[in-house]
């Protein structure tokens, strides 16, 4: 079985995509230079606006997180595991993260890709405001 979400989100000049072991997208407004990890904002869905359906899938540890992000002319697929140890409850961000760490801001663990290793094309569109799609493709495999 697999459940899809789609989020719509943008980017915006403070962009560095630096960040080691975590990347993540936020409903907020703004940001820092100190959000080295932020690589999207104004996110129309946070971690606890995702279908029941998909969220149940995530929490399973048998299941593989695709996420697909589009910025003009670029696409780009990262591929995470999900966890029985995840919450998605938080209210703004969607934290993908190298690690096992799991938080309620946690949407993806063991992550091949992070912020630091995401296409320089992607960042330099992102930094500029461009806007991007975050397709979000949960599958369990048994």
């Amino acid at each position: 079985m697999e459940i899809r979400e789609v989020i719509q989100c943008r980017g915006h000049t403070n962009i560095t995509s630096r960040h080691p072991t975590t990347f993540m997208i936020t409903t907020e407004g703004e940001m820092t230079l100190n959000g080295d990890c932020i690589i999207g904002i104004l996110a129309d869905k946070s971690l606890i606006d995702l279908s029941e359906a998909f969220s149940d899938l995530l929490s399973d540890d048998r299941t593989i997180l695709r996420t697909i992000l589009s910025v003009e002319d670029i696409v780009y697929e990262i591929e995470s595991r999900g966890s029985d140890q995840m919450t998605l409850d938080h209210p703004t961000d969607l934290v993908w993260r190298r690690s096992d760490f799991v938080c309620g801001r946690t949407i993806g663990i063991r992550s091949n890709c992070v912020a630091r290793t995401l296409p320089e094309a992607l960042i330099q569109a992102l930094s500029s405001g461009a806007l991007m799609q975050v397709t979000l493709i949960a599958e369990k495999v048994e």
